[in-house]
């Protein structure tokens, strides 16, 4: 395994040089971060270079680190993270892109590189609203089509802004303003003279 890994990062440090943003080698796994500037070149040489191979796009995701391990997090706050795999080499690396404006957090799509990046960049611009520049048809894809906001984000309220019902009067379904009352909930005591119905 480590052997693997070996070759793996002498041919990504090879290939990519000095557009490796940070490398990052923990738990069997190789993780890059690269500018958003450079993401679709990077992209490419990943797929193509014959080192490398990175035939597949396995998974791509939205990543909110505005409260990251609960503690302030420095740096840009919309992080697009993407996770390849090589059929020929039998290798995988993931991929980090930080959207360098958090107000309008905009990186390149990679629909020209890889076509399954399609439906994960619309799901991350529908959760996390993340714009990827270049794809041809980014609209959301599991929200309804009246909705604001992006409810994946750390600021978005769990209850969230609207709610949706069955009204029987009108015959159809309405939006109104959240009901849902917040509350604190206390856990419980067991005493341990009862726990579990024992004794």
């Amino acid at each position: 395994m480590s052997e693997r890994l070996d070759r793996l990062e002498a041919a990504l440090k090879g290939a990519l040089g000095e557009r490796i943003q940070a490398f990052k080698r923990e738990r069997g796994e190789i993780t890059i971060t690269v500018r958003a500037a450079d993401s679709v070149d990077v992209a490419r040489t990943l797929r193509d270079d014959p080192a490398l191979k990175f035939e597949q796009l396995i998974d791509l995701a939205g990543v909110d680190y505005s409260t990251y391990k609960d503690q302030p997090w420095e740096g840009p706050r919309f992080c697009v993270v993407s996770h390849l795999l090589s059929v020929s080499h039998n290798w995988r690396v993931r991929v980090k892109v930080f959207a360098p404006d958090d107000e309008l957090p905009l990186v390149p799509s990679l629909t020209g590189v890889w076509n399954s990046a399609n439906w994960f960049e619309r799901e991350a611009f529908d959760l996390f609203g993340i714009v990827f520049e270049g794809h041809e048809d980014l609209r959301r894809i599991l929200t309804d089509y009246g909705f604001i906001g992006h409810p994946m984000r750390k600021d978005f309220p769990v209850s969230g802004h609207v709610e949706m019902r069955y009204d029987p009067e009108r015959r159809r379904v309405i939006y109104q303003p959240v009901t849902i009352e917040p509350r604190e909930i206390t856990p419980r005591i067991v005493r341990e003279e009862h726990y579990g119905g024992l004794h």
